[in-house]
């Protein structure tokens, strides 16, 4: 059974990872979890190398990669190449402080046309114990549909970052998104407010166009 101990040793106190254990780790991670044809793909390291770092909160190599790992991530690619994956897979790199997590927007949609507000609510307000919300990574951004409830017409996605947004500011809190569409879809589909609210949220990294399915 893999394990991320595997993947660093300790000097000085401080851990170091070796990137290629840190590929096998989620390569076999990856075949447990989603079937023994789970492979990742060599064009695709850049992209998980720029993932691990920020995860590990590596600032000297973060710097490098022209990451700021005080923002959340807005990982992008092709339909199928992995990107949900890969957000799950690298869970176990991050320091528990960071965890998050992962929702899919449909879902969230069809929350919403069950309970309504209450449902907005939920992604965008502390708990009483909270100094910041809690880390969530909003699957698939762009799949949901403007879902009606009790004639309500709501984009859900874009009142939920956006409130985020604001906590982000304030008390640091994180907020990770997959999709497939591009700077300019999202904008058609949520406006130009929340594409600026994000260019402050995210570090964008992206998958290569020529990336494959991992399955």
């Amino acid at each position: 059974m893999p394990h991320i101990k595997d993947t660093y040793t300790i000097r000085n106190n401080t851990k170091h990872y070796d990137f290629q254990k840190c590929l096998n780790y989620i390569e076999q991670q990856g075949k447990i979890i989603y079937g023994r044809y789970f492979q990742l793909d060599p064009v695709d390291y850049p992209t998980i190398y720029k993932l691990i770092t920020y995860a590990i909160q590596d600032q000297e190599k973060a710097n490098q990669l022209n990451l700021d790992i005080n923002k959340g991530i807005l990982l992008s690619g092709p339909i199928g190449c992995g990107k949900t994956s890969i957000m799950s897979l690298i869970k176990p790199f991050f320091y528990q402080r960071n965890d998050y997590k992962i929702k899919t927007c449909r879902e969230i949609s069809f929350e919403f046309a069950k309970n309504g507000f209450d449902t907005i609510q939920h992604y965008t307000q502390k708990q009483h114990t909270q100094i910041r919300l809690s880390g969530y990574c909003f699957d698939d951004l762009g799949a949901e549909q403007n879902i009606k409830h009790y004639g309500n017409d709501l984009n859900v996605m874009a009142e939920i970052i956006i409130s985020r947004y604001e906590d982000f500011v304030q008390n640091k809190s994180i907020t990770h998104i997959t999709t497939n569409l591009s700077a300019s879809e999202i904008e058609n589909l949520y406006g130009n407010r929340l594409r600026s609210r994000m260019r402050s949220m995210f570090n964008l990294i992206t998958f290569n166009n020529q990336s494959k399915d991992k399955r």
